[in-house]
């Protein structure tokens, strides 16, 4: 389920998944590739149960930060987010993703 709200999203981002809701801070930023993206994330919450992928996405977030001294470079490559926006085109990708295929992204690219 969509839900339109400009307070619920962080200013900088044009929406989130929280499950099992994705959040969009302005319905005109809904199209394809953002539903994609994050219908991955709801994909991977699941699959780590929820509450596991808060807390893997918080700590490798904070590796991430530590490693880069960026915050958008260590929000771009945490593994979740380098598996949606690698995959976010591909209207497919969901039906033939394998089981915790966001781990394929865990290294740091050089």
């Amino acid at each position: 389920m969509v839900i339109a709200s400009k307070y619920l999203v962080p200013k900088g981002y044009a929406g989130m998944a929280i499950f099992p809701f994705i959040l969009v801070g302005d319905k005109n930023d809904i199209n394809p590739t953002f539903l994609n993206h994050e219908r991955m994330h709801l994909r991977q919450q699941l699959e780590l149960l929820i509450l596991l992928f808060y807390l893997w996405y918080v700590l490798e977030y904070l590796f991430r930060l530590i490693q880069y001294k960026n915050h958008d470079l260590a929000y771009r490559n945490i593994s979740f987010e380098r598996e949606a926006y690698a995959n976010e085109r591909n209207p497919d990708y969901l039906t033939t993703r394998s089981f915790w295929r966001f781990t394929k992204h865990l290294r740091t690219q050089r």
